[in-house]
């Protein structure tokens, strides 16, 4: 099982270090590390360079985290992919667990783990609804991002079939993502924990983006629009894409966000006054 790191950044140097540090911290090795420097001014591609003379760089404009990971993956040389974010890391024995359960079954097509959450260097407990799980997924899938996308080891194959990540979405573009592969794909689940997220800095996409439930519903309209999910897995996601729906536009009437009035009004509308499903919308 030949593995390539992919990291996708944008000025982070001061989190790099700790992330690189824990991938050659591995116990068992990972075979190829790639760095996707996505038009970052603070040098932080430099101080990689010093320090991990190894890791292969790549150079792009500020096109996003998904544009980041897609050139990575397309750039990568082994047939698995693992996913690492610049403000995470990983634990010693990560990718020894996941070898060893890709020699127990490697029918599978995608690996996750558990995972420890740090906030401002002070553990937290994770809700219920996080919980991490393994097999048919999709409807687990469904509420919010079921997947961490630095506990994934995947098959590159698998990735560039699925399209590999959206770069049109600002955010939940691993939502996305796990949608369209757990409708077609069971996962192993790991039930340890393998990685550390850490969170409580300024430039976390959930603090730019508050309102996620917006791009979720564009990948849940996306996907029923697509004629591709089986009659279960249709009215699973059209009940939770009519939830979200009165959700957001009851929350952006009350703040008076006509943005998203004018872009989630007219499928609320269609379906009051017709009852339509979203595949005709």
């Amino acid at each position: 099982m030949r593995i390539c790191v992919v990291i996708p950044s944008h000025n982070r140097s001061a989190t790099l270090t700790r992330a690189l540090q824990s991938v050659y911290d591995q116990s068992s090795p990972v075979d190829e590390v790639i760095l996707v420097d996505d038009g970052s001014t603070d040098a932080s591609s430099d101080l990689v360079a010093r320090r991990f003379p190894e890791v292969k760089i790549l150079h792009q404009a500020n096109l996003g985290v998904s544009a980041a990971r897609n050139r990575g993956i397309a750039a990568a040389g082994c047939e698995w992919i693992a996913l690492l974010d610049s403000d995470d890391s990983w634990l010693p024995h990560k990718i020894r667990a996941v070898r060893d359960a890709w020699r127990k079954a490697p029918e599978f097509v995608l690996f996750h783990s558990d995972e420890i959450w740090m906030r401002n260097g002070i553990r937290v407990n994770p809700m219920r609804k996080h919980r991490k799980d393994g097999g048919w997924i999709f409807e687990k899938c469904l509420q919010l991002c079921a997947i961490s996308p630095s506990a994934t080891v995947m098959q590159k194959t698998t990735l560039c079939e699925l399209g590999m990540f959206d770069d049109t979405l600002p955010a939940c573009e691993d939502y996305d993502l796990w949608l369209r592969l757990c409708h077609r794909h069971p996962v192993y689940y790991i039930d340890q924990a393998l990685i550390v997220k850490h969170g409580g800095h300024a430039d976390q996409l959930s603090r730019r983006y508050p309102a996620m439930d917006q791009y979720r519903l564009r990948a849940l309209h996306r996907l029923l629009l697509s004629g591709d999910l089986p009659v279960d897995y249709f009215r699973a996601a059209e009940s939770v894409f009519l939830r979200k729906l009165e959700i957001l536009i009851n929350g952006a009437e009350k703040h008076r966000n006509q943005a998203l009035i004018d872009e989630f009004g007219p499928l609320r509308e269609a379906w009051r006054r017709h009852g339509e499903t979203p595949a005709s919308c």
